[in-house]
């Protein structure tokens, strides 16, 4: 019997033009230093600190108690998608939401899987901010999608230029993405500058993808705004992303939630939601549910010691020749630009090489080109670390900068 061999090249798999991500190395870099003994400063990942409220806690227990364990609807549980849709109206400002507008998913991560999965077919193209949190890419590409990059840059505060935004629109072109408060670099963007956004959409027919996870970490003079409320007649075209992780300090509870008035997504993204989670687990939903009837003292709590701790490592940053710290306007990261100048100085060849060596001694964070295709040169430092950790964290990094440069 002769048996027939299969000699055609393998096809690439959609995951194998995915990487784990450098900060998830660097992470397990450290967690495996810390394990070891050693003292660790967690710059590279944005976590929050703090505990979540004591009112979530307190509904959580309840809801397991009661027993509230079991499965749940597919959307979201009806008391806590009627919540969000009531914040959505008067804090967000975005008219006519209902909960049958809005889905929990399992994250803000999950639900950028979700949208992009709905929204994009083969080879449509997407405008990100470049430089921009890694997974947003990754996630087009998961859509079959692709991500075409508008670069930032700190000559204009890594303003999103809506001119630029429309130079980048080919025939390809399906939906503008938009992050506000930005990762990495900290960023807000005006109401003026959405609008602008909303109204190139508009004009070419194009959906806009807002994630709006850090929303409650944005510090005055800023404010944010979310575009869908911006956005009048194309609201429609608007889909809305929002975290518990960042806002709330939920972030191992992975509760988030989309928002959408299209028909069309109505339909598709329940079928997404059915396919991966068939629903968000039922207890993180009720301490989800507890969070956004909260009055919003605990963010403010949280929001003002981020301040504290954006203070300490900006002043360990200052004042060192070639490094260019920005101050975030929003979100828990500092993004730093480096001349390349100082690689020489520090014994090393580039960003990712600083990182790697900071990573040896202890100290994390992540590189620039992480990010991006057009920040090779500019490192990212969180400070969603606890106080006393950015505090000593912070004179550690100085000290090791100098040091090196010594």
């Amino acid at each position: 019997m002769t048996i027939a061999i299969d000699t055609a090249a393998p096809t690439l798999h959609p995951l194998d033009q995915l990487s784990l991500g450098k900060i998830v190395q660097i992470r397990e870099d450290l967690l495996k230093a810390q394990a070891a003994g050693k003292t660790v400063f967690r710059f590279e990942s944005g976590d929050p600190s703090f505990s979540i409220a004591p009112e979530v806690q307190e509904a959580i227990a309840k809801a397991m108690h009661t027993g509230k364990t079991h499965y749940i609807p597919n959307n979201g549980i009806p008391h806590l998608r009627e919540a969000l849709a009531a914040k959505l109206r008067e804090k967000n400002g975005i008219a006519g939401v209902t909960a049958e507008d809005v889905f929990v998913t399992n994250g803000a991560m999950h639900a950028l899987f979700v949208v992009f999965g709905a929204l994009l077919c083969e080879g449509e193209e997407v405008i990100i901010p470049d430089p921009m949190w890694t997974e947003v890419a990754e996630n087009i590409r998961l859509a079959g999608g692709v991500p075409v990059g508008v670069k930032l840059s700190a000559a204009d505060d890594f303003e999103y230029h809506p001119e630029r935004i429309r130079a980048a629109i080919t025939s390809r072109t399906r939906a503008i993405f938009v992050n506000t408060p930005h990762n990495p670099t900290g960023a807000v963007l005006s109401g003026e500058t959405l609008r602008e956004i909303v109204a190139i959409a508009q004009e070419r027919g194009l959906w806009i993808v807002s994630d709006e996870a850090y929303e409650d970490v944005c510090y005055e003079p800023h404010y944010h705004h979310s575009i869908a409320s911006l956005a009048g007649e194309w609201a429609d075209r608007v889909i809305s992303i929002f975290s518990f992780s960042k806002s709330h300090a939920m972030s191992g509870l992975r509760t988030g939630y989309a928002v959408t008035r299209s028909r069309l997504l109505h339909d598709r993204i329940p079928k997404l939601l059915r396919c991966t989670i068939n629903g968000v687990n039922s207890l993180a939903q009720w301490g989800a549910l507890s969070a956004v009837m909260g009055d919003g003292g605990y963010q403010r709590q949280m929001r003002e010691e981020y301040r504290a701790r954006r203070n300490l490592l900006l002043a360990a940053l200052s004042g060192i020749d070639g490094v260019r710290p920005f101050t975030p306007r929003g979100t828990f990261y500092a993004w730093v630009e480096l001349d390349p100048s100082v690689y020489s100085r520090w014994g090393l060849e580039d960003a990712e090489g600083l990182s790697s060596a900071l990573a040896a001694d202890g100290i994390g964070s992540a590189p620039g080109e992480a990010f991006g295709n057009t920040c090779e040169h500019a490192i990212r430092f969180a400070f969603s670390c606890d106080t006393t950790m950015v505090r000593t964290g912070s004179v550690a990094l100085r000290q090791w900068l100098e040091r090196r440069g010594a």
